[in-house]
């Protein structure tokens, strides 16, 4: 209610906290809508039933927040979306090192209000809310403001924030969960080397799970990057025990389907792609996931439709024109793959990762040159900051240069290349399967 833009972090956080809360009650006859998928109505004057409708949603939870210094007040209110009736409100004004208690008195109050039975457990947890030191909290709502834009600079700025809530509380599980999750996605954008992110990702997640044993989120970040590290048997028993923990977690439905179409799994990881994308039906990055689903299965019309909706609900998703563009490439339609692709590097600040997918569709449309120029440019690029040597065995492999393929495989495998782990469904990479070379990198990283 400020109108401070420096103080949206803590609206934002204190949404996802309270979803995240919400989300323990009753997982049986309760499901919450996250976070990404309700964000576009901050500010809305859509009606209640409007939005309602559109989330599939019975019951709308609505707030302000207004910060003073050390002080807070929050009025929320509960309102029955289909009727537009308002069922609870209340007004809390408290000092900051409270407010996780607030939290927990508005789950109890809607468990009430709609008639959700609170578990013995929940009763106590309710009872002894957690408390993080104020400072930690802070950082942390940061850190996950940040890491929600999914931004080379957003996720940066997330790693500091996570740090300084784990400095000010040492204890805090889920910041050590956030600082799994920003090393992880460090990684897999190509925007720091597996050497320098994954060991931080490991340590971090080892320790949110030490730490709380009982939470989703930290096995389902523990499960990231065991995928990330080949570890096959620990992943899918990570994010097993999440999504046992909380079957509504959206990312772990969204993670294992990543790790069970790696694994071939291809009917099993669409199944758990589409309960991530029920779960938050707005999730720009979860819906684009489903057109990889798709494309990994090789079913490149299904990929493009998906890939065309995740366009339409936002033309400036970078990941959204990255998976569009593949799948027309492998469906032949080499010219729109070219376009799409180029956008997508561009929207995404010329990332190594995406312009090595722009030299694959050159290749496959037969503009040889113009591919070689620019993947010999990547090489000069990767001698100065990282690049990612699976995307330029992609682009060999396009250009159907045998050896380099396989030289750029080979240094794959060496740095751990977390793209390496989807060699097994790559379709770039189909021409090489019966290739000995080929099948004993398969072995290694056992996925054959």
């Amino acid at each position: 209610m400020s109108r401070d833009p420096d103080q949206e972090f803590f609206s934002d956080g204190l949404t996802e906290e309270m979803i995240a809360q919400t989300g323990k009650l009753n997982r049986d006859r309760l499901t919450v809508i996250a976070r990404s998928s309700v964000a576009k109505y901050k500010g809305t004057t859509l009606a209640a039933k409007e939005i309602g409708k559109e989330l599939n949603a019975d019951y709308l939870l609505q707030g302000t927040v207004r910060r003073s210094s050390d002080r807070v007040r929050i009025t929320v209110q509960l309102v029955e979306a289909q009727n537009q009736t308002d069922l609870w409100t209340e007004s809390y004004d408290r000092e900051l090192k409270d407010l996780l208690a607030v939290q927990d008195s508005v789950v109890q109050s809607i468990a009430s209000q709609i008639h959700i039975a609170l578990t013995e457990e929940q009763k106590t947890r309710l009872a002894n809310p957690r408390q993080p030191r104020p400072e930690a909290y802070e950082a942390y709502l940061k850190g996950r403001y940040h890491w929600n834009k999914r931004t080379a600079d957003g996720m940066q700025k997330a790693e500091d924030y996570f740090q300084q809530a784990i400095d000010n509380d040492p204890t805090y599980a889920a910041a050590y969960s956030g600082l799994a999750d920003c090393n992880s996605g460090l990684a897999w954008h190509g925007f720091k080397s597996p050497a320098e992110a994954l060991p931080k990702a490991y340590a971090a997640a080892r320790k949110a799970v030490e730490i709380d044993p009982q939470s989703a989120e930290s096995h389902a970040s523990l499960g990231l990057v065991f995928s990330h590290g080949w570890n096959w048997a620990g992943a899918e028993a990570e994010f097993k025990r999440a999504l046992e923990l909380d079957p509504q977690y959206a990312n772990a439905h969204h993670w294992y389907g990543d790790y069970l179409s790696i694994k071939s799994r291809h009917d099993e990881a669409l199944a758990e792609a589409s309960r991530a994308l029920e779960l938050d039906p707005l999730n720009l990055m979860i819906s684009t996931w489903v057109a990889l689903r798709y494309y990994q299965a090789r079913d490149y019309s299904h990929a493009i439709e998906q890939g065309r909706n995740s366009v339409e609900q936002d033309s400036n998703f970078a990941a959204a024109h990255l998976l569009l563009g593949e799948g027309y490439v492998q469906a032949g339609l080499r010219s729109e793959g070219v376009s799409e692709l180029k956008l997508a590097a561009s929207l995404s600040g010329g990332s190594p990762l995406y312009t090595a997918q722009v030299v694959v569709a050159l290749a496959a449309a037969g503009r040889r040159r113009e591919a070689l120029r620019i993947a010999h440019e990547l090489e000069t690029i990767s001698r100065k900051r990282y690049v990612s040597p699976y995307g330029l065995a992609q682009i060999y492999a396009a250009l159907k240069s045998d050896e380099d393929t396989f030289k750029w495989l080979q240094a794959a495998y060496r740095d751990h290349a977390v793209w390496m782990e989807y060699l097994a469904v790559d379709p770039i990479f189909d021409r090489y399967r019966s290739d000995h070379r080929f099948q004993e990198l398969l072995r290694r990283i056992d996925l054959l």
